[in-house]
């Protein structure tokens, strides 16, 4: 299955995929916002953004990694975002793939490592995560201040 850096012309299969994703965590936006979200991430380069097709072409998932620094290690570093695979192709190697073209991503980009966060319920995805060798944090607490 193809994986590849998403561009303007994969709008109208990330965009459903970026939908779904959103549901998945009880985040309910219209199609038009989502979008208009994807489309301004690729327009500014402000993050890296893969996709996965299966081989007639038809979109499987996608993952999407913001640039960070990591202080303590003096060095840049990736957040993975976002990942998300359809569901007709879940337990087929999809998200295995995506997380190698982000570690792939990672490594030519200079990053020291990759940092992402999934919900505590999410057990299929820490599974996999735990199985490719990322590493749940024992001593970091994370914080949010919501501005809105």
């Amino acid at each position: 299955m193809p994986i590849s850096a998403a561009a303007t012309a994969d709008l109208d299969d990330l965009a459903p995929l970026f939908a779904a994703y959103l549901a998945f965590y009880d985040v309910d936006k219209n199609i038009a916002e989502v979008r208009a979200f994807l489309a301004a991430r690729l327009e500014r380069g402000d993050s890296a953004l893969f996709i996965a097709h299966d081989e007639r072409g038809g979109a499987l998932g996608f993952v999407q990694l913001y640039p960070l620094f990591a202080s303590l290690a003096l060095r840049p570093s990736l957040l993975l975002s976002d990942i998300y695979v359809a569901e007709c192709a879940r337990r087929q190697g999809v998200g295995e793939q995506l997380l190698e073209a982000a570690r792939q991503h990672a490594l030519d980009v200079g990053a020291c490592g990759l940092q992402l966060e999934t919900a505590k319920t999410n057990l299929a995805a820490q599974s996999l995560y735990e199985r490719l060798g990322y590493v749940r944090d024992a001593v970091y607490l994370t914080y949010w201040l919501d501005l809105t």
